[in-house]
C-alpha cells in the first residue's frame, strides 16, 4: 500500500509540474518547461532568475520548502514555493498559492514602484 501511495504522489507532483509550466506558457514565459523530477534544483526550468518549488500535497510546510530553495539559492534569483492543494485541478492554477520569503517580496514591490 505504501509504494503504490508513493507513485500515486510522485504522479500527482509530475502532473503539478507539467500543468504549472503550461500555465506559465501563457503568461508569456515560452520556454518554461517541467524539470526531470530526478534533476536536482529548480521544479521549472526556462524562466531565468526564478527558482520555482512546486508541492502538491495536502500538509504543505511552507518553511520546509523555503528552506529546500534556501540550500540552492544563488544572487539574483527570485524563490517561489507554489502549493497545489487537494481539490486543485489545473482549471485553478492561477489560485495556487505562493510563498516567498518576506524579504524578497519587499524586494519585488520596491522594484515595482509601490515605495
Amino acid at each position: 500500500m505504501g509504494e503504490m501511495t508513493n507513485l500515486s504522489r510522485k504522479r500527482r507532483g509530475r502532473e503539478t509540474e507539467l500543468i504549472f509550466a503550461e500555465y506559465l506558457k501563457t503568461q508569456g514565459w515560452i520556454y518554461a518547461e517541467a524539470t526531470s523530477s530526478s534533476a536536482p534544483g529548480t521544479d521549472i526550468k526556462g524562466v531565468i532568475g526564478v527558482d520555482w518549488e512546486l508541492k502538491a500535497r495536502a500538509d504543505f510546510d511552507p518553511k520546509s520548502a523555503m528552506k529546500q530553495q534556501a540550500r540552492r539559492i544563488k544572487e539574483g534569483v527570485i524563490p517561489i514555493a507554489v502549493l497545489r492543494q487537494n481539490g486543485q485541478g489545473e482549471a485553478d492554477v492561477k489560485n495556487w498559492p505562493a510563498c516567498v520569503p518576506v524579504s524578497v517580496m519587499i524586494q519585488l514591490l520596491k522594484e515595482a514602484g509601490y515605495l
